[in-house]
């Protein structure tokens, strides 16, 4: 169903000239195999070969592009001299120096008595002007071949600046020209260029401001990047509202029972956010709304009292979390209450096998379940309700669109929808990631959550760590120990806690216990149990303890290497501490090696608990890119908004999406066809899919 003017920009890259079997293997594994991978790997940087001056005007330590006459090549006596090549202008004379070089490739490219044009760096070496390793020794009639301003781009192994540049030229070349599918008063206000000519101007600069995210181009692609994202959103909020065919207004009797048996007052903030969800239940359109709540902010509560009023109004319910740990955490939180309440609650994870499953299943169908805790294997073809009628996504970020859809098509008449995340994104990702939903914010934290006192230690104080470490064990203390993140590999990152767990347990013996991503899930629940009863006192693991573990009794977080964390880890992580009555503490390990982000980021941890706060100056420290990397956050990637620069295309973009989904809901004005264009481009076609399959 691909529009047919987007057949060349999907071609292979093996089309391109110098792109052979080994060049497309080092290209996908840097941006992709198609054209379109290819234009959307945006240049860095550039470099300036306009400077050409004699060599005795020549300045060192820059770029330069000279005009010279080849003397002699001298051969060196040992390897590990370099080869010389002397060269002079009418003004002074050049060095030419290669390391293990191809002497016979070298005697063609400059022959002697010849006029060659040399660009490189120019160095003053003793005394005398030298290039090594010149980028380019061209014939003057090929003069044309080196480009005044040369394109610098984010490379890979076995692939060369060269390769590529030629590469993405071609490209340009291959790919047509796409229906506008902006507004036209947009455009005319913007002075935008068209898609391919914006496109261009990057690949192709004219001058360094081409690469500028405030440059026409550079903005341009980011709206249409942004705009892609927003109507793919708009779309699935509009289909799946449409589906919905029923309101669910309950008795109050379940709430009431609840908020009675609660220990606490909830706090306004979690009082606004069950008026809201409520107010969505008793709505015939279908809800589709976000709880975001900082870490201990009491999200739970929330969603069981949102739980308790949709199975008064008669109707079974969801909660999908992503993982083992996270389900069965749920489960000890809610089951107490649910008890006094009269709430049916059963547990299915892939764990879950044979006769037990087969009879959970029974039961779920006969509407024997009010709720049902799990992981993705609630999304299994053969697990029916016999009426979902609310689904609550937890870590929300962590599952993509099909898995909410797949969950919602589980319900006959309509699901509402209400995704959870206990990490505080800023509103400019909010609105880029979740257009489609409404968003409840939960600031305030329970009265009596006492502050974590947070603390950087040189990691030279190892040794003090640890003997402090042992005096609050004895005292009957438990902590959690967190490895640090090696070069993001998941078996290094093991072998790092492997290493840390030996180490302590050489001094602590059995008191050490150690989780991470790769154990099955019945060891790791084994070991976590043993620490939640206090078997174990010091628990070494990898990020797998990031979110949902709660063990009121640790007090102790030390984080090893903590600059190689994210600001929001960092703060998930502090968050497992401070859950109790009593005092906490959070050790953030460093090297004496700190860049100056990183030393920010350490900073602003010692300063703040406030994870929106922490959020924001994440955004500002290290830019959406990363922030929205699926490596931090799991959250979608872009390659072309820049979020400090762009952040006000975003709500633009939004308004824009919704505002042609009111109007052509199924895209089939001129403009709409446009925008079809648009959506597989950027390979937003779930909102495509999504209209044709109604």
């Amino acid at each position: 169903m691909r529009p047919e003017a987007l057949f060349e920009y999907f071609a292979d890259v093996e089309r391109l000239p110098g792109i052979g079997k080994r060049n497309r293997l080092a290209l996908e594994r840097l941006c992709g195999s198609r054209l379109v991978d290819l234009l959307l790997h945006l240049p860095t940087g550039l470099v300036d070969r306009r400077y050409r001056p004699k060599l005795a005007a020549a300045a060192p330590g820059g770029i330069v592009t000279v005009a010279v006459t080849v003397d002699e090549h001298m051969v060196p006596k040992n390897r590990r001299m370099p080869y010389k090549v002397l060269c002079h202008d009418d003004t002074d004379e050049l060095t030419l120096a290669f390391f293990n070089p191809r002497t016979d490739w070298l005697q063609r490219q400059l022959p002697v008595g010849k006029q060659r044009i040399i660009s490189g760096k120019l160095e003053d070496y003793q005394g005398k002007l030298q290039i090594t390793h010149p980028d380019y020794m061209v014939d003057p009639d090929d003069a044309a071949e080196m480009p005044d301003l040369e394109t610098i781009y984010p490379l890979t192994a076995g692939l060369s600046g060269k390769v590529l540049r030629k590469a993405a030229h071609a490209a340009l070349e291959m790919v047509p020209h796409l229906p506008e599918w902006h507004d036209p008063a947009l455009v005319k206000r913007d002075k935008m260029p068209d898609f391919k000519s914006a496109i261009s101007a990057v690949h192709q600069p004219s001058s360094f401001d081409d690469l500028s995210p405030s440059s026409p181009a550079r903005r341009r692609l980011a709206c249409d990047e942004l705009l892609a994202t927003q109507l793919a959103l708009a779309i699935v909020r509009d289909r799946t509202r449409r589906k919905r065919g029923r309101s669910l207004v309950g008795s109050g009797v379940m709430v009431e029972k609840i908020l009675k048996a609660l220990p606490y007052q909830l706090t306004g903030d979690q009082q606004t956010a069950v008026r809201e969800i409520v107010a969505d239940l008793k709505n015939e359109k279908a809800m589709l709304r976000l709880m975001q709540g900082d870490v201990g902010s009491g999200k739970t509560v929330v969603a069981l009292l949102a739980v308790a009023a949709a199975v008064e109004a008669g109707v079974q319910t969801a909660l999908l979390a992503p993982t083992e740990i996270l389900a069965h955490q749920h489960l000890d939180t809610i089951a107490p209450l649910a008890e006094q309440i009269g709430l049916r609650v059963a547990l299915l994870t892939g764990r879950n096998k044979g006769k037990p499953r087969t009879a959970l299943l029974e039961a779920l169908a006969k509407g024997e379940i009010d709720l049902l805790i799990g992981t993705h294997a609630i999304i299994q073809d053969d697990v029916a309700f016999k009426d979902l009628g609310f689904a609550i996504i937890d870590e929300q970020h962590r599952f993509g669109v099909q898995q909410r859809l797949a969950l919602a098509n589980k319900g006959a008449h309509g699901v509402d929808v209400l995704g959870m995340t206990a990490t505080p994104i800023p509103r400019t990702l909010t609105l880029t990631a979740y257009g489609d939903m409404d968003v409840s914010l939960i600031r305030e934290k329970p009265p009596g959550r006492k502050p974590v006192d947070t603390r950087v230690v040189s990691l030279d104080r190892l040794s003090d760590v640890v003997a402090g470490l042992e005096r609050a064990i004895h005292s009957g203390a438990r902590a959690y120990w967190v490895c640090p993140l090696v070069e993001e590999s998941e078996l290094l990152d093991l072998a790092a806690a492997e290493e840390r767990y030996g180490t302590l347990k050489h001094m602590f013996g059995d008191r050490v216990g150690l989780v991470h991503g790769k154990m099955k899930g019945a060891e790791k629940d084994a070991v976590m149990a043993k620490f939640q009863a206090g078997e174990i006192s010091i628990l070494v693991s990898t990020t797998v303890i990031e979110v949902g573990v709660n063990v009121p009794e640790a007090t102790i977080m030390v984080i090893e290497h903590a600059e190689r964390f994210g600001l929001a880890q960092l703060h998930q992580l502090r968050g497992r501490v401070g859950r109790g009555d009593a005092k906490s503490s959070c050790i953030l390990l460093r090297t004496n090696d700190v860049g100056e982000v990183a030393r920010a980021r350490l900073k602003i941890m010692r300063e703040t608990e406030d994870g929106f706060l922490i959020a924001e100056e994440d955004l500002r420290l290290r830019g959406g890119g990363e922030v929205l990397g699926t490596k931090q956050s799991g959250l979608p990637e872009f390659k072309l908004v820049d979020f400090g620069d762009h952040a006000d295309l975003i709500e633009l973009a939004r308004d824009d999406a919704r505002m042609i989904v009111a109007k052509d809901p199924d895209l089939q004005s001129e403009r709409g066809g446009a925008l079809r264009h648009l959506l597989y481009l950027f390979e937003r076609d779930e909102g495509v899919r999504l209209m044709q399959s109604g």
